[in-house]
């Protein structure tokens, strides 16, 4: 398997992780609303409140665990899609340099363009 590949499978990997994280940040906001909610209900017992913030912070692990695998992950994308640019810049600045070169070099090619 060619790393290009593998750096691909990794961006994929990258964007569903992604929306896993906006998902699941929605549906803490949306747990920690209700817990919120059901704080101010007179009716609600303590261990109905107790329950709903411990799913919140199990909730709240799970995004924690989810965001270190990101900044794991978009390390080596990063590093990757940087030396790539870098190499192209590389490239394309060796490419324009030696076309000047040659054409200082070169003096007939000067000339001949001129009628």
């Amino acid at each position: 398997m060619s790393y290009r590949k593998i750096i691909d499978k990794e961006c994929n990997d990258l964007s569903m992780l992604a929306d896993m994280l906006f998902k699941l940040s929605n549906s803490y906001k949306m747990l920690s609303g209700g817990a919120s909610d059901l704080n101010g209900i007179a009716l609600a017992r303590k261990k109905d409140v107790r329950d709903a913030v411990k799913r919140v912070a199990a909730l709240g692990e799970v995004i924690d665990d989810l965001i270190e695998t990101i900044d794991y992950i978009d390390c080596a994308f990063f590093d990757y899609s940087k030396l790539k640019a870098e190499y192209i810049a590389c490239k394309t600045n060796i490419e324009l340099i030696k076309a000047e070169v040659d054409e200082e070099l070169n003096p007939l090619s000067l000339t001949e363009k001129k009628p």
